[in-house]
């Protein structure tokens, strides 16, 4: 395959059976992990595997992730699941752009919406700055934090609407650390602090997004990817990689990145039907059409 695809007009995207048919474009690779590399319960083997072979060849891999915790927990969590080191270069997650955004605010004090687990991210914007940036009780606080519902598996936005609520009556800006509208935990789908800091925006809150597509963290991966490298890259030798239209491939859209989307991902029952069987042409074409994005390839799952 040669020539520059970003600009291509068609609704449809060259379709992979594997990473080898495109590789040879690309000195480097942005890939999404929830989605593409596991689920949350297990790792995707083959798509593990293309990412060891393309290191093999001497590409360079950035995860990207909207995942809300520094990178150091997000490589814990892989290598639990089997995804090693090997496989790639550097991290970049929205929970490192969100800890910059917190000690940015300092020494203002941040209200945190979101489970214990994502407590690191308030870590990570400490060694940031000299102010204490640790969580305070609504009343006290300056600016909210949203990484995520509670108990994801059973809540929805609707039983936060009244921290929302007094949230806004404050007038507090929030910093949503994790832009997912959803994922799939398993087979389960779960919501995440997107849908929340959406409702915020809804009640006209002013709210700053950490992840995926928005900039910084793109500027973040390209930046781990240059470093690693060792020189700066062509951006039309770069390969972003996810399964989330609105994230992924709107995000590698507003960089100038060439995209490919996995559609066995998050969209699924959308693209393949309940049963998760071939992809469905036509539903695949209103699909990017109603999004107003297309990405340059298109694959079932990740595979060398």
């Amino acid at each position: 395959m040669t020539g520059n695809f970003k600009n291509r007009e068609s609704a449809d995207a060259i379709a992979l059976t594997g990473l080898a048919q495109a590789q040879d474009r690309y000195d480097a690779f942005l890939c999404d992990i929830w989605g593409v590399l596991h689920n949350g319960e297990r790792s995707f083997p083959a798509a593990v595997e293309a990412l060891r072979e393309l290191r093999r060849r001497g590409k360079t891999i950035t995860l990207v992730t909207n995942a809300p915790r520094p990178k150091g927990e997000v490589a814990e969590q892989l290598a639990s699941l089997g995804v090693g080191a090997d496989c790639y270069d550097s991290i970049a997650t929205s929970g490192d752009v969100c800890a910059h955004a917190i000690a940015a605010r300092a020494p203002g004090r941040p209200y945190h919406i979101g489970p214990e687990r994502d407590r690191p991210v308030f870590a990570a914007a400490a060694a940031l700055t000299a102010h204490d940036v640790a969580p305070v009780a609504l009343e006290e606080a300056d600016f909210a934090v949203c990484t995520g519902l509670n108990e994801d598996t059973i809540e929805t936005p609707a039983d936060y609407e009244a921290v929302l609520v007094a949230c806004r009556a404050k007038n507090l800006p929030m910093i949503c650390a994790n832009p997912d509208l959803v994922v799939y935990r398993g087979e389960q789908l779960v919501y995440c602090a997107g849908a929340l800091a959406e409702r915020y925006e809804a009640l006209g809150g002013v709210v700053e997004q950490a992840g995926k597509p928005y900039a910084p963290i793109y500027r973040m991966a390209i930046g781990l990817l240059e470093q690693a490298r060792g020189k700066p890259l062509d951006i039309d030798r770069i390969l972003a990689i996810g399964d989330a239209i609105h994230t992924d491939i709107a995000g590698a859209a507003t960089m100038g990145l060439d995209s490919l989307l996995v559609t066995q991902g998050i969209h699924r029952v959308e693209l393949h039907g309940p049963d998760a069987g071939a992809l469905d042409a036509d539903a695949y074409k209103q699909f990017v059409a109603s999004h107003g994005v297309t990405p340059v390839y298109r694959i079932g799952r990740l595979a060398w």
